[in-house]
Parts: structure tokens; C-alpha cells; sequence
């Protein structure tokens, strides 16, 4: 299509192409973006510069974006009479990386989140939410500093995926009659009924994205989340698919947490026996079956028969690492030891709890970016509201929109862009040039406006 709600796509630009798992960017590719309700305007306004300057300086001319408005939103409800418009929709799934304001999904019954659609009908199956410390930004906690993860949010299964029937609907007494009648279950006939579907395929290609940001980005780990100690065919069958994964698709660059337990024993005593390294790593190993302790014998010796050779003598430490932990305790985890993780991968419930926890540790939202992104298409978007009485009044902090440029950037191969607004940025902070929210929890800042405080970032690559 030349056109999408009716305006023309930029002559100067060229399509982002998506082939197999690699996207292929021109050096002028077409990015739509929709500017958000609210503060939106303000924020797109100022991000908007730092991006192109960033392209500017990082390539002195050789690349540019082709920006392209996309409509969603009171704006699109203004000129279209539809919150989120057909065309935008296919605009994005026909560029494949586009960037987006905070928008606002109307109270009342009749329209679900505009975010959820998008994420819905484009499957941007995985909600990515980077989460660091820039020096000098007010924190609640001592050491701020400590904290640097990525959650990977699986975004379109678990209660999320929108399965629920009203207390005394038919449908409703139709499945409360079945789990009572023909399974035995005990449900209170006036209950609400939310139905919780995870699948292999659904969680195994998040955390196979998960897994391979991490080994892309260098990171340490990456810390399967879930509550599988209570929900053993969902949250818990969420960790094993994940294991699954990480061993069928990287075996060669990963190691579980517990086979460094296995091959540690075994390094550090070569004559160990199977049986002896089976007894080091489950400490109630006596007290089991029979049955159950040849079950762990056997999984030692497949262990060491499997990757002694290749991950032995230490190997192992140069992999990496692939962990889980439930879900309530790393919620204290990543408080109190926060350094020790580094990718987490969730189901959707959890990582939306858990995005705004860590969050809040590092100035809260307004520093927050976020990702949606699928097999074909990305959106990058702020983490937080629309905040409409703050609209049009040149005040709020853009840094969460501008943090998710840098993602967008990262994710196209344009990382000496990315890197030229972190650096700044995080030089800007530490001048203490801030807008508003920060500048009321820092003594001796200096307030600046939305678009002055885009100017002291550009000013400072």
C-alpha cells in the first residue's frame, strides 16, 4: 500500500524486511510511530530529536529514519472514529519496527486495552523491559546501582489471554458443573471463572528469545521465573518446557544451575561415585523411594554423559547460565540481591508484577522502557501512563519513550546510536539537568522543560 489512514508512506524511505529470526534495516528505513495521548505529544516532540540527532552524530549522514505517524488513541478516535485503526495495524506488521507514546484505553465496557490488542493481533508474544540504574537518579533503596535486568514477559497466554465468564453466566454454571460433576473438583457454584492456558509453544519461544538477547548481550544468566511449587501444569510445567528449550536449542552455550552442581562434585573429586554425587545434590536423597533415588542416579550419569567432555574441567563457567526460582521469592530476591540476575523470563502475570517492582528501585517508570515484540514485528512504547492534566505543559520526563528508542535501536543493529543517548542521557543526570520529577528529590538540580531537557541530552553527545 502507498498510503495508510490516508497518508502517503515517506518517498526516502525503505521497508525494515524480517527473514527467518534476522531483521534486514536499510540505512533509511521507515519507523511509524504514534505519538500517544496526554503527555504524549510533549514527550514524542522531544524523543523524536534525540533519536535523529543520535543517528545523526553516531553515522554523520549515512543513515536516517524515515518517520511515518501511524494513528491509535484519542487521535485516532478524533479523526477516524476508531481508537485503533485497521491501517495502523497493518502499517506495523508491513514495517516491522514501530515506536509509540503512552495511550489511553477509555473507561467502560466495549474496548479492551489498546496495548493488549496490539500485542494480541500482531502476537508480539514477548514484552521485553530492560531495567537499570542511571547514576544519580533518587532511588528508595541503598544501592540502586545493583540492578541491571531484563524481563522477558510471555504476553499472550496465562490469565492475560482474556478466557473469563461472569458469576452466574451460563457459561459460567455450564464449566462450573463440569469441574464439579465429572472431575470432582469443589468450585462455589457463584464464582467467576478465569481459565490459565500456557503452552510449550508459548514458552518456549519466549525464553528462546530470552536466551538469545542474553548470549547476544553477554549476560551472565538467565532466571526462569514461576510459581510452579503451586501450579505445577502451568507455572510449573512453564519451567520445565523452558529447561527443555535452553538444552534441545544451545546446549553447547548453556549450563543448567543444577548440572554445575553435578559437574562441580565431580571436578572436585574425580573418583566420586554417581550414587555419592546424587546424595550431594539432593539432601533428602535418603529419605526418597527406592524408585526415586534411581531416578537421580540416572540423571547424574546422563549428565556427566552428555557434556563431562565439553562443559568439564571448569568449561562450564564460561556458559551461560540457566536458572529458575519461584516467583515469591524472587520478588525479596531481586531487593536483596538483585546483582545475582541479570534475564528473567516470566509468564505474563508475573512479570508484570515484577517489571513494576524492579522498576520502582531505579526511579520508577518515568525511567522505564518497554518492548512488545514478535516473529515479525516490534513496538516499542513508555511504560507509564498518559497523565492528561500534565498534557501540553512541557514538563514530564521523556526518558522512558527515549530509553525505548534505545531498545528499538538495539534491536535493528544501530548500536552506535543506542549508545550515543545512553551515554548522554546518562551525563545529562549526572549534571543534575532533570526534569520535574526528579528534580524535587535532588538538591541542587536545575529544573529544566520536556524539550530543554531533550536539548541538554543532544547537547551532551
Amino acid at each position: 500500500m502507498a498510503t495508510f489512514n490516508g497518508i502517503e508512506v515517506p518517498a526516502d524511505g525503505q521497508k525494515i524486511t524480517v527473514e527467518g529470526a534476522k531483521l534486514n534495516v536499510p540505512d533509511h528505513p521507515i519507523i511509524p510511530f504514534i505519538e500517544g495521548d496526554g503527555t504524549g505529544r510533549d514527550i514524542w516532540m522531544a524523543s523524536r530529536r534525540v533519536f535523529d540527532a543520535a543517528v545523526e552524530k553516531a553515522y554523520g549522514g549515512k543513515r536516517h529514519v524515515a518517520w511515518y505517524e501511524i494513528f491509535a488513541g484519542e487521535k485516532a478516535f478524533n479523526q477516524f472514529g476508531e481508537w485503533l485503526t485497521d491501517d495502523s495495524v497493518r502499517a506495523i506488521a508491513e514495517f516491522a519496527v514501530a515506536i509509540k507514546g503512552p495511550l489511553t484505553t477509555p473507561v467502560g465496557g466495549g474496548i479492551r486495552s489498546l496495548n493488549v490488542t496490539l500485542r494480541q493481533v500482531l502476537d508480539l508474544y514477548a514484552c521485553v523491559r530492560p531495567v537499570r540504574y542511571f547514576d544519580g537518579v533518587p532511588s528508595p533503596v541503598r544501592h540502586p546501582e545493583k540492578v541491571d535486568v531484563v524481563i522477558f514477559r510471555e504476553n499472550t497466554e496465562d490469565v492475560y489471554a482474556g478466557v473469563e465468564f461472569v458469576s452466574g453466566s451460563e457459561r459460567a454454571t455450564e464449566i462450573i458443573s463440569l469441574l464439579n460433576g465429572k472431575y470432582g473438583y469443589k468450585v462455589r457454584t457463584d464464582s467467576g471463572i478465569g481459565i490459565k492456558p500456557m503452552s510449550p509453544t508459548g514458552t518456549k519461544r519466549l525464553v528462546r528469545r530470552a536466551i538469545q538477547y542474553a548470549l547476544d548481550f553477554n549476560k551472565p544468566s538467565v532466571t526462569l521465573v514461576h510459581k510452579g511449587n503451586i501450579m505445577k501444569f502451568t507455572e510449573g510445567a512453564f519451567r520445565d518446557w523452558g529447561y527443555e528449550l535452553a538444552k534441545d536449542e544451545f546446549r553447547s552455550q548453556i549450563v543448567t544451575e543444577r548440572e554445575t552442581w553435578i559437574l562441580g562434585n565431580r571436578e572436585q573429586n574425580l573418583a566420586i561415585t554417581d550414587e555419592a554425587n546424587a546424595r550431594m545434590i539432593e539432601p533428602g536423597f535418603d529419605q526418597m523411594s527406592e524408585k526415586q533415588r534411581a531416578a537421580v542416579v540416572d540423571e547424574i550419569k546422563q549428565t556427566l554423559s552428555a557434556i563431562w567432555a565439553t562443559h568439564g574441567a571448569g568449561e562450564w563457567k564460561k556458559k551461560l547460565l540457566v536458572k529458575d526460582r519461584i516467583a515469591d521469592s524472587i520478588f525479596q530476591q531481586i531487593l536483596i540481591r538483585p546483582d545475582e540476575y541479570s534475564i528473567l523470563a516470566t509468564p505474563n502475570l508475573n512479570g508484570d508484577y515484577l517489571s513494576d517492582a524492579a522498576a520502582a528501585q531505579v526511579g520508577g517508570l518515568g525511567m522505564a522502557p518497554g518492548a512488545n515484540i514478535g516473529d515479525n514485528a516490534a513496538v516499542f512504547e513508555a511504560t507509564h501512563g498518559t497523565a492528561p492534566k500534565y498534557a501540553d505543559l512541557d514538563v514530564i520526563n521523556p526518558s522512558s519513550v527515549i530509553l525505548s528508542g534505545v531498545m528499538m535501536f538495539e534491536h535493528m543493529g544501530w548500536r552506535e546510536a543506542s549508545d550515543k543517548i545512553v551515554e548522554a542521557l546518562t551525563r545529562t543526570i549526572q549534571q543534575k539537568r532533570v526534569t520535574y520529577d526528579l528534580h524535587r528529590q535532588m538538591a541542587g538540580a536545575t529544573r529544566l522543560k520536556t524539550s530543554e531537557f531533550a536539548s541538554a541530552i543532544i547537547e551532551n553527545m
